[in-house]
Parts: C-alpha cells; structure tokens; sequence
C-alpha cells in the first residue's frame, strides 16, 4: 500500500500509464543486455553446437566471424535436422539461418527489443553496434529484469519527492537566483547520449519542480542532446539555465550546420544516415518535439560554422508546485 501511494503521489493526475511509458522509453538495451557471449564459427560442427547447447542449457548459438561480425544463428530446430540427416560432423554454416536474421541495435529502445521478441516469437536477439559487430544477447528475462528494476527506480523517485521543497526553488529565493548547468556532448556518442538530459531532470526534480515540467523540459532536451550526438561533427554543449519563473536550454555546435532552417522544422526532415535510422535515430522529429514541448524556441545556424537551438520554458504557478 505504500509503494502504491508513493508511485500515485508521483503521477499525479496524468496516471500511472504515462509515467511508465515515458520511463520504458527512455531505457536501452546496451545496459541489459548479456555481454557473456557464446558464439560459434561457420567452420564449428554442429556436433560442438549439441555440447555447448547442452553445457549452457540454450536453444540457439549466433555464428561469426572476422572479429564478431555476425553471419548467421543456428538454433535447436537446426540441431535436430542435423541428427535426423545424420550430419554432426558437418560444419554449422550449411545448417545456420543467414537470411532475415533478427537483430536489435545496443542503443535501442528496451520496448523495440520486447516488440521483437514477441513479434518474432524468437527467445533471444544478438544485439549490435553501431559498426554492426555482434556486442550482445538481449532475451525475455533481461526485458523483465530491467521493468521491475525500473519500477522500482519510480518508488524511489516517488519517496524522494514526498521529501523534497513543495516550491519551486523555495530555498533559494532572492534577486536573480539561478542555477546553470553545463555538459559537453560527445559526437557519436550513442551510449552516453541521454544522460545530460536525464542529469538536467533529476535536478528539477530535487529543486522542487513538478513532474510535469520536468518531464517537458527533459523531453526536449533530450531532442537536442541526440541532435549533437548525431549531427554535430565534433560535438557541443547543452546548457540549463533555470531560474524560479523560466527554464532556458541552449544546444550548440560547430558542426556542418543547417542549409534551411525552415526545411529543417518540418516534421519527418532528417539528414541521418540509414545506418543512423537503423539505430532508432534520425526520424526528423527533433525540431518539431522540442517545439510541442517548449514555449519559444529559436534555431540559428550557418552552413560550415555551427548550430545554436535555444528554447524557454514558462514556469508557472502549479508547474512550480505552489
């Protein structure tokens, strides 16, 4: 019953559903995922798959070669043609699967991965990087690890909200107060993009911000940090600059720069590489999220100079729990 209270506390009157589809959108794969590989060469027998099937008490082996470069999988149905055809002694690759093969990227979204498991009906996915190299195992049981783990991580923001100020920046009152904050962003930095955002969050939450607002503020920001980690040639900064009736993010880059910011606002414009798409990148919903979400937002850029994307946030009364 506690737990319960904690968690309604925390929702609010936006319910349970949306907090938990927010927090299942933001987890990845990469950090779940088994990196305890077992795998297996083409030149293997598949009477080394039945031992190794057998030792480790699993129903299927990814194939690679040439420094983990996936090939193909061999499951237990392949297992089993092999001993009808009396064929242990052949070589795993004229049994092993290498067309369609089910795959995930490690920067992913844990929900992808659980629509694919259930879609496929497979117990397993190799998951890759982003040069394609096999770098991991996601299964059900990982999926679910990471949900409950996850809940219990909204329990803990719950109870650490019921003890946090009931206003905005209530113990720092004064002329201009202000709390800045500062992150450089990595280019191609998928396995840390997020975590500036999810820094810039968690500090309005512990300020005294409500949910709501932090969630909008973050929502955005997060559409500006991966605009860096994907765009921007040698990365940038994303900065917050947060005062008790407004909440400013600066993203900006020297990168390559926009050629048509107007082009570029405009739902589904992306100029991410298909290997970026792949990844769950690039959709060309940036601009237009950070828009919905912010109340003004401004974006200068010179083509060979760099990016600067600014937006504010209005900070009113109930968003500021008075």
């Amino acid at each position: 019953m506690k737990k319960q209270f904690a968690l309604l506390s925390l929702m609010g009157s936006e319910g349970a559903l949306s907090k938990i589809h927010e927090l299942i959108r933001e987890l990845k794969i990469a950090p779940v995922m088994s990196t305890s590989l077992l795998t297996l060469s083409p030149d293997n027998t598949m009477a080394e798959l039945k031992i190794m099937m057998r030792q480790h008490r699993i129903s299927g082996v990814p194939v690679v070669q040439d420094n983990n470069e996936l090939v193909g999988v061999v499951s237990l149905e392949d297992l089993i043609r092999a001993m009808e055809a009396g064929k242990l002694d052949t070589p795993v690759r004229e049994f092993m699967t290498t067309q369609n093969l089910v795959t995930a990227y490690d920067q992913e979204t844990l929900m992808e991965a659980l629509r694919r498991l259930e879609s496929t009906h497979v117990g397993r996915i190799p998951v890759l990087n982003s040069r394609g190299k096999l770098v991991g195992i996601i299964t059900r049981s990982d999926v679910m690890a990471a949900l409950i783990k996850a809940l219990q991580d909204v329990y803990d923001e719950a109870e650490l909200l019921q003890g946090r100020p009931q206003y905005f920046f209530e113990a720092l009152e004064s002329e201009g107060t202000n709390l800045s904050l500062r992150y450089h962003i990595t280019s191609g930095d998928f396995t840390h993009g997020g975590e500036a955002s999810a820094k810039i969050k968690q500090a309005l939450l512990r300020i005294g911000a409500t949910v709501k607002l932090a969630r909008r503020v973050a929502i955005a920001a997060y559409e500006a940090e991966m605009n860096l980690v994907i765009h921007a040639t040698e990365g940038g900064i994303l900065l917050a600059d947060i005062r008790p009736t407004e909440i400013t993010i600066v993203a900006q880059d020297s990168g390559p720069g926009i050629s048509d910011v107007d082009e570029a606002r405009q739902p589904g414009y992306s100029t991410a590489s298909p290997q970026i798409r792949e990844m769950g990148f690039g959709a060309g919903m940036g601009l237009t999220n950070i828009e919905r979400c912010s109340d003004e937002m401004s974006v200068w850029s010179i083509v060979g100079v760099g990016t600067r994307v600014q937006m504010s946030f209005k900070v009113s009364p109930e968003e500021a729990g008075k």
